[in-house]
C-alpha cells in the first residue's frame, strides 16, 4: 500500500510526503496557516519538512495571482550544483588535507569574501560576461530605490566580492565518491548577502499593504498581480536567482580548478544545476501559478536533481518522474531534525569526531550545529519520495567545506 501523499488535517488543499505525527506543531501551524490564505491554491509537503522563518522549509507554495516574499525567503535561489568528474576513488590521494586546503584558499568560507572580483572570472570569458551582465542590472534593482539604507550599505561592492563564495550555515563544497565508481563534486550556496537584503526589503514592503492586515502571520504578507509592489520584487527576485546560480558556477570552476591542479587527467561531465528555493510562473490543475518552492526543488519528467543530506552522509542525484501530485516537485535535502540551538547544547566536538570519522572535514565547535545526528536520515527521505523521483547515483562524502 502507497504511504504517501496524505492530508494534512485541518485543510482541503494540503497534500504531506510525511507523517503528520512526525511533524513538530510549530510546523503544522506554519502549514496551516499558509494553507488557509485566500490566495493559496493548494500546498505540498515534502519529507524534508520542518519549520523555517516566514515558511516551513520543505514546502511547495502554490499560489494564484500573489506571492509571499517572506515564504520565499532571504537566501534567494539557494541550490545545489553536482558535477560528475572521470576520477574512480582510487584516483583520489590517500590524504584529502591538502585538497580541502586549496580549495578553501581560493573560495572564502562564512563570512569572508574575495577582495574585489573573484580570479575565477578573470579566467573564463563565459563566466566574466555572465558577471557583467549580472552588474550591470545590479544598478536597476527596485531595492536600490525602496531601501535608502541599502544603497549606503556599500550593496554593490559585496555583490561583487562576494560572487564565488560559500557562506557558513548549511552551506558546503563536498568532494563524494559515488556508487557509479565516480568522483563527484558537490555544492550548495545561494545568493549570499545581497539577496538575504533585497528579500528584507521586499518583505518590509508587503507589510504595509492594507491587503495584508489582519494575517494571523504577518510573515504571510503578500503582494497582488498587477500591483507595482509585485512587479517590483519578481524583477528583483529574477535578478537574485541569477546572481545565485552564477555563484554557484563560478564556485564550481574554482574548485574543479583546484582539484584538476592536484590530479591533472581529471576530466568533468556537464554540471547538474537545481535551485531549491525560489519562485517559478507554472501552469497545474489546468491554472496558471505562481509556485514557492521553499526548501524544494522542481521534480518534472526526467529533470536532474541533487539531494543533498548532511556533511557525513553525502547526497543523491535524482531524476525527477513529473508527479502532477507533488506540483512535480520533490525535496531539497534531509531537513533538519533540531534546531542549532539545540545541536549545540546537545552534542562536543568528539560527538562531531565520530559521526564524521573518515571525511576530510572541519571538526570543531564552529560546525558542531551541522552535525550528521541534527538532519534526518537522507535515506528515508529519498524512500519517501519514490514517487517524485528515481535515484540515478548515491554519493557518499569523503571531503567537505563548510564555514
Amino acid at each position: 500500500m502507497k504511504a504517501f501523499p496524505v492530508p494534512l488535517s485541518g485543510t482541503d488543499n494540503t497534500l504531506m510526503w510525511a507523517k503528520e505525527s512526525e511533524i513538530e506543531d510549530i510546523a503544522q501551524a506554519q502549514l496551516r496557516n499558509v494553507a488557509g490564505l485566500e490566495w493559496t491554491h493548494g500546498l505540498r509537503v515534502m519529507p524534508d519538512v520542518h519549520y523555517g522563518y516566514g515558511a516551513t522549509v520543505g514546502s511547495v507554495i502554490a499560489m494564484k495571482q500573489a506571492i509571499a516574499p517572506a515564504a520565499v525567503g532571504v537566501d534567494i535561489g539557494c541550490g545545489m550544483t553536482a558535477v560528475r568528474t572521470s576520477l574512480s576513488p582510487d584516483q583520489l590521494p590517500d590524504s584529502l588535507f591538502g585538497v580541502r586546503s586549496s580549495i578553501e584558499s581560493v573560495v572564502p568560507v562564512g563570512f569572508s569574501a574575495h577582495d574585489g572580483e573573484s580570479e575565477t572570472l578573470r579566467r573564463y570569458d563565459g563566466l566574466a560576461a555572465r558577471y557583467k551582465q549580472t552588474m550591470d542590472e545590479f544598478s536597476q534593482l527596485h531595492a536600490l530605490e525602496l531601501a535608502p539604507a541599502f544603497r549606503a550599505s556599500q550593496a554593490a561592492t559585496k555583490a561583487v566580492e562576494q560572487i564565488g563564495t560559500l557562506g557558513g550555515g548549511n552551506h558546503f563544497i563536498e568532494l563524494c565518491v559515488g556508487d557509479d565508481n565516480r568522483v563527484w563534486v558537490t555544492l550548495h550556496s545561494g545568493s549570499r548577502g545581497t539577496g538575504n537584503q533585497l528579500a528584507q526589503v521586499h518583505m518590509n514592503v508587503a507589510q504595509t499593504l492594507a491587503h495584508n492586515e489582519g494575517l494571523v502571520d504577518k510573515d504571510l504578507s503578500v503582494f497582488l498581480a498587477g500591483s507595482a509592489e509585485m512587479d517590483a520584487y519578481l524583477e528583483d527576485l529574477w535578478w537574485a536567482q541569477a546572481y545565485a546560480l552564477l555563484n554557484r558556477d563560478v564556485m564550481l570552476q574554482s574548485v574543479c580548478d583546484q582539484l584538476s591542479a592536484h590530479i591533472p587527467e581529471v576530466d568533468f561531465e556537464e554540471p547538474i544545476r537545481c535551485h531549491h528555493n525560489y519562485v517559478a510562473v507554472e501552469t497545474h490543475d489546468d491554472v496558471e501559478l505562481i509556485v514557492t518552492r521553499k526548501g524544494a526543488i522542481r521534480a518534472g519528467l526526467g529533470d536532474m536533481g541533487v539531494i543533498p543530506g548532511s556533511m557525513g552522509t553525502g547526497s543523491y542525484i535524482v531524476r525527477g518522474l513529473g508527479n502532477p501530485a507533488s506540483y512535480e516537485s520533490a525535496s531539497h535535502g534531509a531537513g533538519r531534525v533540531m534546531s542549532r540551538r539545540q545541536a549545540r547544547k546537545r552534542f562536543t566536538v568528539e560527538d562531531l569526531a565520530l559521526q564524521t570519522a573518515g571525511i576530510e572535514c572541519r571538526k570543531d565547535a564552529g560546525v558542531i550545529d551541522e552535525i550528521p545526528q541534527a538532519y534526518k536520515d537522507i535515506n528515508e527521505v529519498i524512500e519517501a519520495q519514490s514517487d517524485l523521483v528515481s535515484v540515478v547515483a548515491r554519493l557518499q562524502t569523503v571531503l567537505c567545506v563548510k564555514g
